[in-house]
């Protein structure tokens, strides 16, 4: 039987949840939704506190990654590292082919870069996420304005619980964990990616705004995994290439 939360209960788990340690969010996650919950992960430097944390944790907790068609060939070779050394379970989600060859095609990414991400990303999530309780994101408030007014614990719309443990945390609270525990970073950090995505939308930046190399020159700044526009059933109000 699905296990939800009320209103009620979202509001005094957020008052007790802020600012908690992120292992104490994940080992009542686990507690409270297993095993209809999933964490989802980019793979990418911001992302190994929690796949360690995870790994720690609750590594019964599967980690849905977004395989677009897309990615350096290093974030696939980082996402097979991070498993094997925290012995994560990682299932891999894709697009649609039929649709995913269309927005080939047309360069998709280029013309509309919204819609590319909502054929390669967030109609596969949807339809990874239908069948869970609770999904774990590692969004931070400090990334974006949109992340800003998150929460710890968010209803969404369907009755859905989305968890975000590491939402208090700063880009320092990353590194300082990083450092600690002489955590692996991704190989390309180096060469200026601090935020890395799809490879025709990535670019490399050397300081300030860690997400700045996403979608540079666009004025886009999310995918659409952590706005409304997940929160639509598939077919809803769907947009085609």
């Amino acid at each position: 039987m699905p296990v939800s939360l009320s209103p009620d209960e979202i509001s005094a788990l957020n008052a007790h949840l802020e600012g908690a340690d992120p292992a104490t969010i994940l080992a009542w996650a686990a507690e409270r939704f297993m095993p209809r919950l999933a964490a989802t992960s980019s793979f990418q430097t911001q992302s190994v506190p929690l796949l360690y944390l995870i790994g720690q944790v609750c590594p019964q907790v599967p980690v849905l990654f977004l395989d677009t068609g897309y990615h350096f060939p290093e974030t696939l070779a980082f996402r097979d590292e991070l498993a094997a050394r925290f012995g994560l379970t990682v299932r891999v989600i894709r697009p649609d082919a039929e649709r995913a060859a269309a927005a080939r095609q047309e360069a998709l990414y280029r013309r509309d870069p919204d819609l590319c991400c909502y054929v390669h990303k967030v109609l596969p999530m949807q339809q990874a996420l239908r069948d869970l309780d609770a999904w774990i994101s590692g969004i931070r408030r400090d990334q974006t304005p949109e992340r800003a007014a998150a929460q710890v614990i968010e209803l969404l719309p369907g009755g859905q619980v989305k968890i975000n443990p590491l939402l208090t945390w700063t880009r320092e609270d990353i590194w300082r964990i990083i450092h600690q525990h002489d955590l692996p970073v991704h190989p390309l950090l180096e060469q200026g990616y601090l935020s890395i995505g799809c490879a025709p939308c990535t670019v490399p930046v050397f300081g300030g705004d860690e997400r700045a190399g996403r979608w540079a020159g666009t004025g886009k700044t999310e995918c659409g995994l952590h706005t409304d526009a997940l929160q639509r059933p598939p077919g809803e109000g769907e947009r085609t290439p």
